[in-house]
């Protein structure tokens, strides 16, 4: 099953919020609120961009994404790194991994909507015939 984003949010009203903003724009959401599910969920769901929080349970989304750059099959998803850990260092950190993107909390709606559309494109979900 594809689908356009995958978001790994613990917070649910977070998650929420970026599943009707996202939705509303026109792309198909999945999520997934911890870090041992994320990889197992983009294997299974082929998205085309993984908005990723650092602060999850069972494994950081640091983490994450050094698995998801050390595996063939993902490491050119596209990955939007979304956290309240706005340091320089934690910053500097997501990029040395892999991070596409790195967008703040607290952030615009349209911030994140406009993100996502450089990242992948326009809304329209992709053909899977």
């Amino acid at each position: 099953m594809a689908i356009d984003i995958l978001i790994a949010e613990d917070e649910p009203s977070i998650l929420e919020a970026l599943d009707f903003v996202l939705q509303r724009a026109g792309w198909s959401i999945a999520s997934v609120m911890d870090g041992e599910a994320v990889m197992d969920a983009v294997h299974r769901m082929q998205p085309r961009i993984l908005v990723l929080d650092i602060m999850l349970p069972k494994r950081s989304g640091f983490e994450v994404l050094k698995q998801i750059r050390g595996d063939r099959i993902t490491r050119d998803l596209p990955v939007l790194v979304l956290t309240a850990r706005g340091q320089q260092q934690d910053r500097r950190i997501a990029e040395e991994l892999g991070a596409d993107v790195f967008v703040t909390k607290p952030y615009a709606n349209a911030e994140v909507v406009d993100t996502v559309r450089r990242m992948i494109g326009n809304p329209a979900p992709r053909n899977t015939s």
